[in-house]
């Protein structure tokens, strides 16, 4: 029986189990995806009631040795502001990306931190897509599958301000034929400021 205490963590997802139960998908910034029984969670005086909430920073001790562990407390770190509206439809997106690509008990720590900077932006910032963009770019990355977006796929060249460029998904962007042009085609400022994201 192993014990993890006090680890950094958002709730994902969680579901009813039993009666008086949840089951909670969490990302935490050691041990990746967990998920975790939270007995008695769903009862009117439950501590973990309140706190088992999507979006807010937590820490969590749970043991056992399975694949769903046994949640044994939780804390709330606070700090965050709280999402709503159309930001709050962007963070289900982030949380759905994360609980469809990621293998459990496979720790990302860089990628825990970009999570936390994507809700920190989406809470903070009026445009949306930016953030939404990044943190794509960083979990791809995080998974093996980076973009390479500053040099022709080819060749190995920086790209040319004046050159077009369409992309080639497993090999990255190459040089557009003069003619005729393609609807696919991105320009080297594109590519470039998707770099920097």
């Amino acid at each position: 029986m192993s014990r993890i205490d006090n680890e950094p963590a958002f709730v994902l997802h969680a579901y009813p189990y039993k009666e008086t139960s949840l089951v909670v998908d969490a990302f935490t910034a050691s041990h990746g995806r967990v998920a975790l029984v939270a007995r008695g969670a769903k009862r009117p005086k439950s501590a973990l009631r309140g706190l088992l909430q999507a979006f807010q920073p937590l820490l969590l001790s749970w043991s056992g040795q399975g694949e769903v562990k046994t949640l044994m407390h939780a804390e709330s770190q606070g700090g965050l502001p709280l999402l709503g509206g159309e930001a709050l439809l962007c963070g289900f997106y982030v949380n759905e990306l994360l609980l469809k690509l990621l293998l459990r008990d496979d720790p990302h720590p860089q990628l825990f931190t970009a999570y936390r900077e994507a809700l920190h932006a989406l809470a903070t910032q009026t445009e949306l897509a930016p953030t939404l963009r990044r943190f794509e770019l960083r979990l791809l990355a995080e998974l093996g599958y980076g973009l390479q977006l500053e040099r022709e796929a080819d060749t190995g060249e920086p790209l040319r301000a004046e050159a077009r460029y369409y992309y080639v998904f497993d090999r990255g962007p190459q040089r557009s034929p003069a003619s005729p042009a393609q609807a696919e085609e991105v320009s080297r400022a594109t590519l470039l400021a998707l770099a920097r994201k």
